[in-house]
């Protein structure tokens, strides 16, 4: 009797290109978290932000992402984009619990994917792909919690060794929690994308990642660089497969989108936010140009039609708001 043959799993790039391909050539990413977390309830005005409930209700935490795969999401963004070590040292909780946070974040997205896929997998025209869990891992300025993601400042004290020193061991930690993906968000400068791509180099990080930069104008980075000398950065990295914008408003999108398409061959990843634009100094959003739902399924038609690859929504959008993405990628009446 021979012995059975073990078939290793795929590389995890192929993880992604598989995917695409089972989505119809354009995967939905996830929506607004905290949104979603205020929606039931959560008191999260606090330099943790969405972080805060991976101490204070994990379980709350697993329910959102629930709700955006039943929504239509294939790909769910874990609650780790401003929860780093030093913000949980400050409220002082030790290091050992920081990193368990960490790897919390990572938990609680893959068994919620894992609970989900077990329940429609088997269903009769089940339409839904076995989703990819990516952990965020948010801006410096996102830990600053001063709005800085948006301006692009750090200070002349900031240097690229400080930038990878910050990033470090956070991404040690949730590359070692298992995620299919890494997720860096809101990058303002180019010089935090420098440090991205040098750290994922010299940790030897396999996990395939996305850098996706914020925007105040619809043309550049929020620090003034032009997105062509950012991604010229990135365009060297075999280690990022994909690139784009998040939480800039939706108005913006095509524009950029026909943009990077001029200055990279990676694939192209967009989910602004729904327009509302955020006082990072007096924490509240102002009113503003907002995109509804239906707005949102008729771009996410043309902004793949322009080459985006992943497409999904960040702040103040909702399950409700991927269901349309969803709907028009698939080709399905909303």
């Amino acid at each position: 009797m021979g012995l059975k043959k073990v078939v290793p799993p795929p590389p995890p790039s192929t993880l992604l290109e598989d995917l695409l391909e089972n989505a119809g050539g354009c995967a939905v990413i996830d929506g607004g978290f905290a949104t979603q977390l205020e929606t039931h309830g959560a008191a999260i005005n606090d330099p943790l932000w969405s972080a805060l409930c991976l101490i204070k209700n994990p379980a709350l935490i697993k329910k959102v992402h629930l709700e955006y795969l039943e929504a239509g999401a294939d790909i769910i963004v874990t609650s780790s984009y401003q929860a780093t070590l030093p913000g949980f040292l400050s409220r002082g909780v030790s290091i050992e619990e920081a990193e368990s946070l960490l790897q919390r974040s990572v938990r609680l997205a893959v068994e919620a994917r894992d609970e989900f896929w077990d329940t429609v997998k088997g269903r009769p025209g089940n339409e839904y792909n076995r989703a990819l869990v990516a952990a965020s891992i948010g801006s410096y300025g996102a830990y600053l919690a001063d709005g800085s993601e948006y301006s692009g400042w750090y200070g002349e004290d900031v240097t690229l060794e400080k930038l990878k020193d910050f990033h470090r061991r956070r991404l040690q930690v949730l590359a070692e929690a298992g995620p299919d993906l890494l997720a860096f968000e809101t990058i303002p400068n180019k010089l935090e994308a420098q440090a991205c791509v040098e750290l994922l180099e010299e940790e030897e990080i396999s996990i395939p990642s996305w850098i996706c930069f914020s925007s105040v104008d619809g043309q550049n980075a929020p620090s003034g660089e032009s997105f062509k000398d950012c991604l010229d950065v990135i365009n060297k990295s075999s280690r990022v497969p994909a690139v784009g914008i998040n939480c800039a408003p939706p108005q913006f999108v095509e524009n950029l989108i026909s943009k990077f398409q001029e200055w990279t061959h990676k694939l192209i990843v967009v989910y602004p936010n729904s327009g509302e634009v955020w006082d990072g100094k007096a924490k509240r959003w102002m009113p503003s140009e907002c995109f509804g739902d239906d707005k949102f399924e008729l771009c996410a038609r043309r902004w793949h039609k322009l080459g985006a690859s992943l497409i999904g929504g960040c702040c103040r959008t909702t399950p409700a708001t991927v269901t349309a993405i969803s709907n028009a990628l698939k080709g399905r009446s909303s």
